[in-house]
C-alpha cells in the first residue's frame, strides 16, 4: 500500500504521463519529405506525388558533402571544397526564393544513370544540380532549391536544374559512342549499360529501360542534326510531376517553354537577356550554344501538357 502522503505525487505523475501520451498522439505527422514524395524549397516540403530521394536520406546523393561521395579513399581535395553557392541576395525563406528563381533547366546527363551522373558531378567535376531523374523515374534531390547549383553558367543565379539519365544525342545513328548503350531483344530496343559500369544504382529491381518511341529520333539542335533514342516512359511520367511541383512552389515559374513566331519550341540558344527574363522551362541548349541537351527526342509538348494537367 502506498502511504497517503504520496497520493498527491502519484496523481501528478499520472497526469504528466497522460499529457505526454496525448501530445504524442496529437502531434502532427512527419514532414511530407520523410514520406519520400516531396521536394524541398527553402526547407518547405512540396508533395509532387512521385518518388523523391532527398540528400537527407541515407542512400541519397548530397551535393552539400564537402569531398567525394564514392571515391573517398582517393579524396585529396580541401575539406572546404563546395559544389554550390549563394544566389543573389542569399535568399533563405520561401518568399525570398520565390522572388529569385523563375526558370527550370532540363539537361540530359550523358552518363546513363543518376548514380553515374552524381559520381561525375561530385567526384570528378566539382559541379552540382538540384535534381537527378533516373531511367526508372526515381527523382533525387541533391540540394535545396534555395541554393545556387553549378549546372548552367550565368543562368545558375535564377534557375533550378535537372539532369535526366540518358546517354545523349549523337551526330550519326548507332555510332561507336551510341552503340554500347542500346540493344535489341524480342520487344524492340532497350537500354543496356557499358561493361565498365559495374553498378547502375537503379532502385527498381529488374528494371528494363526502353525508349518511349521505338526508333531513333532525328532532329536539329543548334543548326546541326542529331540522333537520339527517346527518354523512358517512366521519366516522362515523373518529370511533369517535378515541374508541376516546382511551379506550385515558385509562382514565377510558368509551365511554358520558349517559342518562335510560329509557336514552335525554339531549338537553339537564345540571347542572354532573353534567358535572364524568361519565366518557365528551358533546355540546356537554350542557355548555352555549345550544348544540345535535352536533344531532339525530348517531347516538349508532352511534358508541358502533362505538367499542366497536374
Amino acid at each position: 500500500m502506498i502511504p497517503y502522503r504520496h497520493h498527491g505525487w502519484l496523481a501528478f505523475a499520472l497526469f504528466a504521463v497522460t499529457l505526454i501520451l496525448f501530445a504524442r498522439c496529437a502531434s502532427p505527422p512527419p514532414a511530407p519529405d520523410t514520406a519520400g514524395t516531396s521536394i524541398l524549397v527553402a526547407g518547405t516540403p512540396f508533395d509532387i506525388g512521385t518518388r523523391v530521394v532527398t540528400w537527407r536520406e541515407p542512400d541519397g546523393y548530397s551535393a552539400y558533402r564537402e569531398g567525394k561521395h564514392f571515391d573517398t579513399d582517393t579524396d585529396t581535395e580541401p575539406d572546404h571544397q563546395r559544389r554550390y553557392g549563394e544566389r543573389p541576395g542569399n535568399p533563405q525563406t520561401l518568399a525570398d526564393v520565390q522572388q529569385v528563381v523563375h526558370q527550370f533547366v532540363v539537361h540530359y546527363d550523358t552518363c546513363g544513370t543518376s548514380r553515374q551522373c552524381f559520381k561525375v558531378l561530385q567526384d570528378v567535376r566539382n559541379l552540382s544540380v538540384h535534381f537527378l531523374l533516373d531511367v526508372d523515374g526515381t527523382i533525387y534531390q541533391t540540394l535545396d532549391v534555395k541554393e545556387r547549383a553549378w549546372h548552367a553558367t550565368y543562368a545558375n543565379d535564377f534557375t533550378v536544374g535537372v539532369e535526366i539519365a540518358h546517354p545523349g544525342a549523337f551526330p550519326q545513328p548507332m555510332n561507336a559512342a551510341m552503340r554500347p548503350w542500346y540493344e535489341r531483344d524480342a520487344d524492340g530496343w532497350r537500354l543496356r549499360f557499358p561493361k565498365w559500369m559495374t553498378e547502375t544504382g537503379i532502385r527498381t529491381p529488374g528494371f528494363v529501360g526502353r525508349p518511349a518511341r521505338p526508333e531513333i529520333v532525328r532532329g536539329e539542335v543548334q543548326g546541326k542534326v542529331w540522333h537520339q533514342f527517346d527518354f523512358t516512359p517512366e521519366q516522362y511520367r515523373a518529370l511533369p510531376k517535378l515541374i508541376a511541383g516546382l511551379a506550385r512552389a515558385l509562382p514565377r515559374l510558368r509551365i511554358e517553354a520558349p517559342r518562335d513566331r510560329r509557336g514552335q519550341i525554339v531549338n537553339h540558344a537564345l540571347p542572354k537577356d532573353v534567358i535572364r527574363s524568361f519565366e518557365g522551362i528551358v533546355g540546356h541548349f537554350h542557355v548555352q550554344p555549345n550544348k544540345q541537351d535535352p536533344g531532339p527526342a525530348f517531347q516538349w509538348e508532352r511534358v508541358l501538357r502533362a505538367a499542366r494537367a497536374q
